[in-house]
């Protein structure tokens, strides 16, 4: 990877400072963390082992993915597919915005703030942006490996179904390949759901 910056190394700092005030707190592995700033942690790991090579722009939304999730709850919108959607919408408007005056802070211009701004935004996925694709692949990976398991029990099985479909759908075929080695990881009635998820897709 190339040489990291000065600004970046602050942009990074201060987004792991917003995030370690989440009042939500995630056990893992013995330790508690604010689970927004364990998210982030897990989405640059990702993004390292997925894409070495990620552009500055990328490494700053996969770390800003969350950023401050907890200040829009979803209780806050109405129980159904609109107010799911009405929420996702206002979150990552949320994100970008955030996330760009905590880059002015740390000294990037505004095409670099609009540039990640956009990628959290998913307006770089419709542009067929590959930065997006792989942030996308990556959001994925991490709720495939860390989320899935802990997740399903709450859905019936044809519900499930749906839900792995359309992570797939967002997924590249190089995202596909690596999902499928988190296999491991499910148990056999989850695993034969993603298979079941996977013929029909």
């Amino acid at each position: 990877m190339t040489a990291v910056s000065d600004r970046f190394k602050d942009a990074i700092a201060r987004i792991d400072a917003a995030n370690a005030e989440d009042p939500n707190k995630e056990m893992f592995e013995g330790k508690e963390y604010p689970k927004e700033l364990l998210y982030s942690e897990r989405m640059m790991a990702w993004l390292h082992k997925f894409e070495p090579d990620a552009s500055e722009a990328l490494q700053l939304a996969a770390r800003a993915q969350h950023i401050c999730r907890w200040k829009i709850p979803r209780s806050e919108y109405p129980m159904n597919r609109k107010g799911y959607n009405d929420w996702r919408t206002t979150l990552a408007k949320f994100h970008g915005d955030t996330t760009a005056g905590i880059m002015k802070q740390a000294g990037y211009d505004d095409a670099m703030c609009e540039r990640v701004k956009a990628l959290l935004q998913k307006d770089r996925i419709k542009l067929d942006d590959p930065d997006g694709q792989t942030l996308e692949d990556v959001i994925c990976l991490v709720f495939l490996e860390f989320y899935f398991v802990p997740f399903a029990p709450h859905y019936t099985e044809p519900k499930l179904i749906s839900i792995v479909q359309k992570t797939w759908k967002k997924m590249s075929d190089r995202g596909h390949e690596t999902a499928l080695t988190l296999a491991p990881l499910w148990p056999a009635d989850l695993l034969a759901s993603v298979q079941k998820a996977l013929a029909g897709a």
